[in-house]
């Protein structure tokens, strides 16, 4: 449930979005995500967390992080940590967990409702917390996958869960060709 009166700040976990949507079969339109939140209430701030291929010479996010940088958006990024693990593959990690936590509690105070775009579930005490502030909050993930991207006590600590596939007609295009090395190879710790 939105209001039009309340002012709204989206905190986008940009590869755990990217993960749903791909799972669910469709790419997200940040263009149209950004109008349809406008639409729901007063949206002073979109914050997308991502971590970066930082030694790469092309990283294939690099094109999304300068449109939505020059968009409206908000970015916080930081350089992804390589490694090799215990089978000698190339790992990628980069959590942005406490960048985005730190963020939503420094500006619940001049919010009414956050909108969380991620199925983390050690985002619940986040929200636990932001609704001791007075904060409303909407999570923003799927149920409709197997297994669901969203835990079950991050539903449930909501104070209303939107399912993604929900949205794919408001806020989705059709999935494109991506490279091979794409950013659903960046893990999340």
């Amino acid at each position: 449930m939105f209001y039009k009166d309340e002012r709204l700040a989206l905190f986008i976990d940009g590869s755990n979005l990217y993960a749903a949507a791909k799972t669910l079969g469709f790419d997200i339109d940040y263009k149209l995500l950004r109008q349809e939140f406008m639409r729901r209430g007063k949206l002073l701030r979109a914050f997308y967390y991502t971590a970066l291929l930082e030694n790469d010479e092309y990283s294939p996010i690099r094109p999304l992080v300068d449109w939505l940088n020059y968009n409206g958006f908000s970015m916080v990024t930081k350089p992804a940590k390589e490694y090799t693990d215990s089978m000698g593959r190339r790992k990628v990690k980069g959590n942005m967990d406490i960048e985005l936590a730190v963020d939503a509690m420094e500006l619940a105070p001049h919010v009414d409702h956050i909108v969380i775009f991620s199925g983390d579930g050690d985002f619940r005490p986040l929200v636990e917390s932001l609704q001791r502030k007075g904060v409303r909050v909407s999570v923003v993930s799927t149920i409709r996958s197997q297994p669901p991207m969203i835990s079950d006590d991050l539903r449930r600590q909501a104070d209303n869960f939107i399912e993604l596939d929900d949205l794919r007609d408001v806020i989705g295009r059709p999935p494109r060709e991506h490279p091979a090395e794409t950013r659903d190879t960046i893990e999340a710790e």
